[in-house]
């Protein structure tokens, strides 16, 4: 805050003059008047007006910049953020606080992911989409991270190489690490695409006939590996006994290291924290998250092609973000809920693409095939 004080007037203690000003004796008398009688009160001073240049020429008023100031110091008290986080983040509190968050990231993670993936962290007092923003109460602000370009994984050599090692591994490894992602963030496998595969079909069906033969469709199960196409249509809690198990063997197997990072996400993606769904309604999203991960399982397959036909409309509209953080920053307990939802997210997107970079590496020396994808889809400018 900014604070103009004002002088204070004081009241002459008499009305007799502070020094005497000699009057002409005469008022008819010609010629001016007599000035040897005026005197100064103080000694001439080189300057009539008193200097601006340090007067701050703008005053900015910033909406529940009181909030974000709370934040910055619960981030303080958190052990996130210095006076070095200040100074880069120029004296601005919401850049303090979302430097601070980052840093708590660290570096390395910080490189790790955006190798990978394209992540935005932003801390708000408003949620949605621009123009019909819904602006929070009670004194909140919400952290959200936004999704601007997917992670890619190409999984058939791994899933090719774990079957060699046990039968239905491969299936058993798929499937735990799909459904570990799912709890924590949006990914596109098969069922994306069989679902874009489902609708061209409907699509078909309803244009007219002699429009019929235009259409192309993926045929997105003839692109999934035997093992992963046999375990479709399964029932039951025995296949899932079965996987478990295959799974705990595999620990001591040739590819040890993937199933780790894998039993670290499942670890992760079950730890219990809320998140914030009630004001993502009210937020007037167009769609949902965009994918943090595209799944495939080989090279130009099916699942690639339907993820590029699709992804060329994702950004058309406003996506909701990948996660979702609210939380007041007057409350030391939902500051640190808030802080451990974003650390969950940023652990279980490390291990993920630990487990991505560990695969490519492993196919480019035993595989003997290329992983460049080259420009991935959704990858913003």
């Amino acid at each position: 805050m900014q604070r103009i004080l004002q002088s204070r007037t004081c009241s002459l203690r008499s009305r007799k003059p502070a020094c005497g000003i000699g009057l002409p004796s005469d008022p008819d008398a010609a010629g001016p008047a007599s000035s040897s009688g005026i005197a100064t009160l103080a000694p001439a001073f080189g300057h009539a007006l008193p200097l601006l240049t340090d007067v701050r020429a703008e005053y900015v008023h910033e909406v529940n910049a009181e909030l974000v100031y709370e934040l910055c110091a619960a981030l303080v008290r958190e052990g996130m953020g210095t006076a070095e986080t200040w100074k880069k983040s120029g004296g601005n509190a919401l850049a303090f606080a979302q430097h601070a968050m980052m840093s708590g990231i660290g570096a390395e993670r910080g490189d790790l992911l955006q190798r990978n993936v394209e992540y935005h962290l932003e801390v708000s007092d408003v949620l949605g989409r621009a123009g019909s923003d819904a602006v929070l109460d009670n004194g909140q602000l919400v952290v959200t991270v936004e999704c601007g370009g997917s992670g890619y994984l190409k999984i058939g050599p791994a899933l090719d190489a774990l079957e060699a090692e046990a039968e239905g591994l491969g299936a058993a490894f798929y499937w735990a690490l799909t459904y570990a992602l799912y709890r924590v963030m949006r990914i596109y496998n098969h069922d994306d695409a069989l679902m874009y595969e489902e609708r061209m079909r409907e699509y078909a069906e309803e244009d007219e006939e002699e429009n019929r033969a235009q259409y192309e469709f993926p045929e997105v199960e003839k692109a999934l590996p035997e093992c992963v196409r046999r375990t479709l249509k399964r029932e039951g809690c025995g296949w899932k006994m079965h996987d478990r198990e295959l799974l705990r063997k595999a620990r001591n197997g040739q590819h040890s290291s993937w199933v780790e990072r894998l039993r670290s996400i499942q670890r992760l993606s079950r730890i219990s924290l809320k998140q914030s769904r009630d004001y993502l309604e009210l937020g007037y999203y167009d769609d949902p998250p965009l994918p943090s991960l595209l799944v495939a399982f080989k090279e130009h397959d099916a699942i690639i092609a339907c993820f590029d036909e699709e992804g060329q409309h994702m950004m058309e509209g406003s996506a909701e973000p990948t996660l979702c953080a609210l939380f007041s920053p007057r409350d030391v307990r939902q500051v640190r809920h808030a802080l451990r939802i974003v650390e969950r997210f940023v652990a279980i997107n490390c291990e993920l693409f630990e487990l991505v970079e560990e695969i490519q590496e492993w196919e480019k020396r035993y595989a003997g095939t290329s992983i460049d994808r080259g420009e991935p889809s959704l990858r913003t400018a």
